[in-house]
């Protein structure tokens, strides 16, 4: 699916600065600010603002394009939001089992921001007693 029908999709208005955003998330491998977009939309020849950037990447997360990773400091990476692998959390007495979203993505933003490093795999294990099992101790 390209951009415009992606927005359209979405119900988002097409714009010229709303698809150069798009754009420049997309050929990124990597999750990046919004200060990256802005001087990447001007190098591109776009009159933009700032705020501009950031409303649009407040919209497209709302929208559930693009997801934002906290790296503290008030500072936040931006990727597009991806069908990511999931994690099974199964409780060690009944054997109950939950599907949970990764929550290691926004740690790999953190270990490429502060380290440089890109993850290329991760395993995580998470062992837990479900609320039915603990109510029946």
């Amino acid at each position: 699916m390209n951009v415009n029908e992606l927005l359209k999709d979405k119900g988002i208005k097409i714009t010229k600065a709303r698809v150069v955003i798009y754009n420049i998330i997309s050929d990124s491998d990597n999750g990046i600010s919004a200060d990256y977009i802005f001087n990447k939309c001007i190098e591109q020849g776009l009159n933009i603002n700032l705020s501009t950037v950031y409303r649009n990447l407040d919209m497209f997360e709302e929208k559930a394009i693009v997801e934002k990773f906290d790296l503290g400091e008030g500072k936040y990476n931006y990727v597009l939001k991806k069908h990511s692998h999931k994690h099974i959390l199964e409780c060690s007495l009944c054997h109950k089992e939950i599907e949970l979203q990764c929550p290691m993505q926004q740690i790999e933003e953190l270990v490429k921001s502060k380290t440089g490093f890109t993850l290329i795999e991760h395993e995580l294990i998470m062992k837990g007693i479900c609320d039915e099992c603990k109510k029946k101790k």
